[in-house]
């Protein structure tokens, strides 16, 4: 597929689809842009202009999907080009988000930095982009938003926020607020990343944060199978089956996303709370048996407080958390299921 500037493929969105959910017309194969937008984000209190960074895949004539991630996904959810995509497993052709039959859209996700002297960003600020770019792209409504971990907090903002922009939210390990214990945590990963930071070493403190998300968003069973092996002496000290998978976890993360994107984001997923009942959207909820980040009986509150009509699927996995990227079978299914129209 080929690449299009950001000029060329906005001048192509020149006007508003008649109907909801109607597809976006004019641009032809995927497009990376940046496009300026007028936000007023939630913790800054006046309007400024946001630049926000967008790909679009597939389907020029098709209604639009919008696809987001987690903290560490950006707006390459496909395959195009040179780039691999993070969820490949479920967007591209034949796939569950079929982009033979949908226009996939996704943003690289606000930092502070783009937001200028707001003191934190909200999933509300993330939503608003969206909304804004679509006003951009020229479209009136997306048929669907399907989100994942932060992604899926972000869906629910939208959802409450711009319930006519929405045909649709598919919310997968999030839930309206994040769980007291889960802030807990990620409030000692970023002091861990604070306190890097103060000793020069950020990114020794972010490996060091990472790691310990690890150990809450992967299951017992995984631990437990994955690191079985005996402690072995090296001829310093022991070391445990358990540090070089976490090391490599660790090195991983640090290549991809910088301390102060991580601090920002990872604020942003404590900060997020909603009333269930301001969803307005049809949703259909995705939890994970094993998730210790997202427990269950937060999405059951969600479902029941919901204010419209929303189903809870729940999955068993031994990779906790990350089922939404490990377990590309059973996404898949419910995925089809909650889209059928996407589905090859």
């Amino acid at each position: 597929m080929t690449l299009h500037s950001a000029a060329a493929s906005l001048a192509e969105f020149d006007r508003f689809p008649d109907s909801p959910g109607a597809p976006v017309t004019g641009a032809g194969a995927d497009a990376l842009g940046e496009r300026s937008v007028r936000l007023t984000p939630k913790y800054a209190g006046r309007a400024r202009d946001v630049r926000v960074r967008w790909a679009l895949y597939g389907a020029a004539d098709a209604p639009l999907v919008i696809v987001q991630g987690g903290i560490s996904a950006d707006r390459h959810v496909a395959t195009h080009a040179d780039r691999t995509g993070w969820w490949d497993a479920q967007v591209g052709a034949g796939r569950a988000i079929d982009t033979v039959r949908c226009r996939v859209l996704s943003i690289d996700w606000l930092e502070r930095a783009d937001l200028g002297d707001a003191l934190a960003v909200g999933s509300e600020d993330q939503a608003d982009a969206l909304a804004a770019l679509l006003d951009a792209l020229g479209v009136r409504q997306a048929l669907a938003f399907v989100g994942a971990s932060y992604g899926a907090m972000v869906g629910l903002a939208f959802a409450a926020r711009h319930p006519a922009r929405l045909g649709r939210l598919v919310a997968i390990a999030g839930a309206h607020r994040a769980h007291p214990l889960s802030i807990a945590v990620r409030n000692l990963q970023r002091e861990i990343v604070r306190l890097g930071a103060r000793f020069g070493d950020a990114a020794a403190g972010l490996d060091l944060a990472r790691r310990l998300a690890m150990t809450t968003y992967r299951g017992e069973r995984e631990f437990a199978e994955r690191c079985a092996a005996a402690p072995a002496f090296d001829g310093a000290r022991f070391r445990f089956g358990e540090e070089a998978w976490l090391q490599a976890a660790g090195a991983r993360f640090v290549a991809r996303c910088g301390a102060e994107r991580f601090l920002a984001l990872s604020e942003s997923i404590d900060l997020h709370a909603l009333a269930p009942e301001a969803v307005r959207v049809p949703t259909t909820l995705v939890g994970i048996a094993s998730d210790r980040v997202v427990p269950l009986a937060d999405l059951c509150e969600l479902q029941r407080r919901c204010g419209a009509a929303a189903s809870l699927h729940v999955i068993d996995s031994r990779y906790g958390h990350d089922a939404f990227l490990k377990e590309p079978a059973q996404i898949e299914a419910l995925l089809r299921e909650a889209l059928p129209t996407l589905g090859a």
